[in-house]
C-alpha cells in the first residue's frame, strides 16, 4: 500500500534531519523544551519527598493536644515532625500569643511557596513554545517566496520552497507538541498545590476552634 506523502516525509526523516530542516528557531524551541523538562522533573522530585515526609497522624495529635489544652505538647509533636501541615501549626501556636492569624499567614504562604516554585517558569514555557512554533511558520513561510519571487525557475528552486514548507511545519507541530506535552505536568502541579492549600486550611481552623473552644468566657459573656 503506498504511504501518504505528509507521513512518508515524517517516517523518512531521523529526529536529527527534522531538527536541522526545521531551522534556527528550533534551537530556542528546544532550549525551551530543556528547561520544561527540568522544571517536571524536579517538581515531581520533590512532591515524592514532600509525600515521604506527609504525617497526618501528627497533625491529628497535635490537634487532640491542643483540644486537651496541652499547648506545649502539641509544639513539640509538631517540632519534630517533617509534615508541611505539622510546620504551619506549630508555627501558628509558637506565635499565637502576638497574632494567631498572621502566623497562620505567614508560616502558609511559606509552605505553599515551596510547591509553587518552578510552577511561573514551566507556565512561561507553555505559553513560548508554540510561540516559537509560529514563528518559525513566518520564517518559513519567507523563505518559500522568497524562492517563488526569485524570479527564476520554480523547479530549480523547488528544493528551496519545500524546504521553506517543511521549516514551516516542523517548527510549528514542535512548538505544539512541547505545549501540550507539558500543559498536563502544570495542571497536575497545580492541583497538587490547590490541595496542600485546602489541608493547611483546613488544620488552621481546627487549631483556630479548639483554642477558642479552650478560650475563657469574657467577662461580657458571662
Amino acid at each position: 500500500m503506498p504511504i501518504s506523502p505528509p507521513l512518508a516525509f515524517l517516517m523518512g526523516q531521523s529526529p536529527l534531519e527534522l531538527f536541522a530542516r526545521g531551522g534556527p528557531v528550533m534551537w530556542p524551541i528546544l532550549f525551551v523544551s530543556f528547561v520544561a523538562v527540568t522544571v517536571v522533573v524536579e517538581r515531581l522530585i520533590f512532591l515524592v519527598r514532600e509525600n515521604a515526609t506527609r504525617q497526618p497522624e501528627v497533625v491529628e495529635k497535635m490537634l487532640g493536644r491542643v483540644e486537651a489544652n496541652d499547648i506545649a505538647g502539641a509544639v513539640l509533636l509538631g517540632g519534630a515532625s517533617r509534615d508541611s501541615v505539622a510546620r504551619v501549626l506549630t508555627y501558628a501556636l509558637t506565635h499565637r500569643e502576638h497574632s494567631l492569624a498572621n502566623a497562620f499567614l505567614r508560616a502558609a504562604n511559606r509552605e505553599l511557596a515551596r510547591f509553587q516554585q518552578g510552577l511561573a517558569v514551566l507556565d512561561t514555557c507553555i505559553t513560548a513554545a508554540p510561540l516559537l512554533g509560529l514563528l518559525g511558520t513566518v520564517t518559513g513561510m519567507m523563505n518559500t517566496f522568497g524562492a517563488l519571487g526569485a524570479g527564476t525557475d520554480i523547479a530549480s528552486n523547488a528544493g528551496q520552497i519545500t524546504g521553506g514548507v517543511a521549516e514551516a511545519l516542523i517548527a510549528t507541530a514542535c512548538g505544539l507538541a512541547i505545549a501540550i506535552l507539558a500543559l498536563l505536568p502544570f495542571n497536575l502541579l497545580n492541583a497538587r498545590v490547590e490541595h496542600a492549600r485546602h489541608e493547611i486550611s483546613d488544620a488552621a481552623n481546627a487549631l483556630e476552634l479548639l483554642l477558642k473552644k479552650n478560650a475563657p468566657p469574657s467577662p461580657a459573656s458571662a
